[in-house]
C-alpha cells in the first residue's frame, strides 16, 4: 500500500512539474529543439561534404541556424506577445 502511495505521489509530482511550463515557454523550447534538429542535419551533410570549403560552409550554416533558434527562443521568452514587441505574435 505504501509503495502505491509513493508511486502515486511521484507520478503526481512529475505531472505537476510538466504543467509549470507556460505555452510561451513550450513554444520557445520547441523553437530551440527544431533549430537544433535542423543544425544537426546540416552537420551530418557537412560530414559527408567532398571538399573542405563545402564542409566549412555547411558548418557555418549549422552554427547560424542554432544562433537564430536561440535568438528566437529568447525573444519568445522575454517579450510579451500581446504588446507586439519583438516577436510579433
Amino acid at each position: 500500500m505504501k509503495k502505491m502511495l509513493v508511486l502515486g505521489a511521484a507520478a503526481g509530482l512529475i505531472a505537476l512539474s510538466a504543467c509549470n511550463n507556460t505555452p510561451r515557454e513550450q513554444a520557445a523550447d520547441n523553437i530551440e529543439a527544431n533549430a537544433e534538429a535542423r543544425a544537426d542535419n546540416i552537420e551530418s551533410m557537412a560530414s559527408n561534404a567532398t571538399t573542405d570549403a563545402a564542409q566549412d560552409n555547411l558548418q557555418n550554416q549549422a552554427d547560424a541556424v542554432r544562433a537564430e533558434g536561440d535568438a528566437k527562443a529568447k525573444d519568445m521568452r522575454t517579450h510579451d506577445a500581446d504588446t507586439n514587441l519583438h516577436n510579433g505574435m
